[in-house]
Order: C-alpha cells, then structure tokens, then sequence
C-alpha cells in the first residue's frame, strides 16, 4: 500500500553517500523534487537548480536530486561518479541521493507518491523523462509537478511567491 501524501515525511531514502534517512528531515521545508540525469540534453539544469537552491534556501528552500537511469541510458555511473560529476561541473550542494527508478515495478516509494498525488499535464502519471520536478509544502503536500522542459529559471517566480 502506497502512503498517503501527508505521509512523504516518514519515507526513508539512501544518500548518494549509502546513508539511510527519512524525509521527515526536511519536515517544514518546501521541496523540489528531481530525477536527474548526468548525460542528458537537460543536464544543464543542474545549473539552475543549485542557483534556485542558493537563492531560497534560507527561506526554507531544498532541492533534492534523485539520480535515475531509466532514459535512454543517460545516468550510467555509479553513486560516487554521479557525485564527482556533480560536484566538480555544476559545483552543486544540494541533497542528492542513490540511484533510483521513478517508473515501473520498481519504482521508488517516494516517485511513486509523487506521481500519484500530482499527473503529467497529459493526465499521464509515469514520469516521462529525465527533470522532472515536483514541489512539496512543508506539510508535505504535492502542490505541482513541471515538465522536464520547464526550466528552472522558468519556476523562479512561482517558487519566490510561495517563500
């Protein structure tokens, strides 16, 4: 049985370092939630959700990137490579975690309340690419999922107003 949305807090995810935690740490914080990807035409974004991340954290912002391979091959490496890539290109410092599926039997707990709780804008509930974001309130709502298309300089304004 799947949790409901209130309960996103008590999830427990595996840091990209193997470390076990629940979401309930970032109980209180707004959320975007990412599938990312290293070798993907959207890889560039990581840019621009570690600006967003620098920008709103202080306001209670966190960005959390949840490496996946489920698109054409486009996360191939390991924790510690996706890591190193992360770091040393984007220079990015917010939460990442271990690799994950957000589509089919395997998918990962945390996607699939994600998905549930808010569809594709085609009514579709699987996600259908890499960059996918969802935004979670601090009471751990699902208020809104962007296609992977929507920058995140694109999401800028809506994310200030709700800060």
């Amino acid at each position: 049985m799947l949790p409901d949305m209130s309960e996103i807090h008590d999830l427990e995810v595996t840091t990209i370092d193997g470390a076990r935690e629940k979401l309930s740490k970032y109980a209180g914080r707004t959320l975007l939630i990412v599938n990312v990807a290293s070798k993907c035409g959207f890889t560039p974004q990581y840019a621009g959700l570690e600006a967003l991340y620098r920008k709103y954290a202080a306001r209670g912002l966190v960005v959390l990137g949840f490496p996946c391979d489920q698109f054409g091959h486009q996360e191939p490496g390991g924790e510690a490579e996706i890591r190193a890539f992360c770091s040393q290109t984007y220079d990015v410092t917010f939460p990442m975690f271990a690799k994950i599926e957000v589509n089919g039997s395997g998918t990962h707990p945390v996607y699939a309340l994600l998905k549930r709780s808010q569809r594709a804008p085609s009514g579709e509930q699987d996600i259908e690419w890499n960059f996918t974001k969802f935004l979670v309130s601090p009471t751990g709502e699902v208020v809104r999922r962007y296609a992977p298309k929507e920058t995140p300089e694109s999401i800028d304004a809506e994310l200030e107003a709700r800060l």
